[in-house]
């Protein structure tokens, strides 16, 4: 037997991987799958994108890239933050990453230790607390309450504060529930801060353009007052139907607070991850600068799913399911159908074909709830409700 650090024994997964996994094998062996499972746009990168990437492979881009991003991907975060928040940031705060976990895997690492509390939306992105354990820190669930319409409350957030707490992570629009937090809230969360100057902020904006209903994103760079003690996390997959680029950005704090956490994390990527290549890189650019009506087109396409999505599940027995304002998710509560939520997730997939996420996947409070995405063509959606409904009226 080698003996590895415990550390490693409490690393948790990410199940949508799994039940891609499980899907994937159930349709080798000829099943019928329909994958309402992972969060990933069926849609195919604008190709604009794609030929940006081909244009750098040929013009021989084929080194290495400086650990914290090429300056032109950097300065194109920059225009990109300036155009959709109104906030000038400066190319020396933006780092591109391979995707975005690395942000939330090196912001935790930054601030979780044995004897810290770091704070998490639950349900929420099961990374959040898998690394947070990894670091030997305690994960403190911030609920995210349907009642609520699945976003944080400031009062209730602000309560779990205690002087152990070292990071705070807020996500909106919010994987998995598809909530969106009022910029009402979020204004009095961030006063609630002022009393507690030595907690972090990890804010997961990946979904930052997916709102619905009027509803707007409300960034937390409008907040100058916490702009020294915050991260922003983004990046290209979802937007911009990228998630296989693996291309993610974050912008780090400034001022003499929180300066010094960007050279910590470009020195993480160097013994890490070194770089990211520059095809993507070029790629991404072109994404930020280039044409968006093939975002604005998908942006519609989910809209219109998601009206879909939510009318048939509440025409299920036994399943309700209140509107997402946000991404593309729908988190129905199945509490009234007899079932235990990952349980009948698996039932689903193994004797319907249609692969959904259990609830408790995304914490201890999603009991009761499972996930779907709605990243899929409305034909697959209608064909998996109506699966669905035919194994529920057993």
């Amino acid at each position: 037997m080698l003996h590895t650090i415990s550390a490693f024994d409490r690393l948790g997964e990410e199940n949508a991987f799994a039940v891609l996994a499980r899907a994937t094998a159930l349709a080798h062996q000829g099943r019928d799958i329909v994958n309402l499972g992972i969060g990933q746009p069926d849609f195919k990168t604008p190709q604009h994108i794609v030929e940006a990437a081909i244009k750098a492979l040929r013009d021989g881009h084929h080194g290495y890239t400086p650990a914290n991003g090429l300056l032109a991907t950097r300065e194109a975060v920059v225009r990109r933050t300036l155009t959709t928040t109104g906030v000038e940031v400066s190319p020396e705060a933006v780092m591109i990453l391979p995707g975005g976990k690395p942000t939330m895997f090196a912001a935790i690492l930054m601030f979780g230790e044995p004897g810290a509390e770091i704070l998490y939306p639950d349900p929420g992105f099961p990374i959040y607390r898998s690394m947070i354990e990894f670091t030997g820190a305690a994960p403190i669930p911030v609920p995210m309450r349907e009642e609520n319409g699945f976003a944080f409350s400031a009062q209730e957030t602000l309560a779990l504060i205690t002087p152990k707490t070292r990071l705070l992570i807020l996500n909106s629009p919010a994987n998995p529930t598809g909530g969106v937090t009022p910029r009402a809230e979020i204004e009095k969360l961030v006063k609630g801060l002022e009393a507690h100057p030595d907690v972090a902020i990890l804010s997961d904006e990946i979904y930052d353009v997916m709102s619905y209903d009027g509803e707007t994103h409300c960034s937390l760079l409008n907040f100058p007052e916490i702009r020294d003690r915050l991260i922003v996390l983004n990046g290209w997959s979802k937007t911009w139907a990228m998630t296989g680029w693996r291309m993610g950005w974050s912008i780090w704090p400034n001022g003499d607070k929180g300066a010094h956490l960007y050279d910590k994390v470009r020195k993480l990527a160097v013994n890490c991850w070194s770089c990211v290549n520059a095809p993507s890189q070029y790629a991404g650019i072109a994404a930020i600068d280039g044409p968006q009506d093939d975002v604005d087109k998908m942006m519609r396409a989910f809209d219109r799913r998601r009206k879909v999505v939510v009318e048939g599940l509440n025409a299920l027995p036994g399943v309700s399911c209140i509107t997402p304002k946000g991404a593309f998710y729908a988190f129905p509560n199945v509490s009234k159908t007899g079932w235990k939520a990952k349980k009948l997730a698996s039932a689903l997939l193994e004797d319907a074909g249609v692969a959904l996420i259990g609830g408790p996947d995304f914490g201890v409070l999603g009991e009761g709830y499972i996930r779907l995405s709605y990243a899929n063509s409305e034909e697959n959606i209608l064909r998996a409700l109506e699966r669905i409904k035919t194994f529920l009226g057993k």
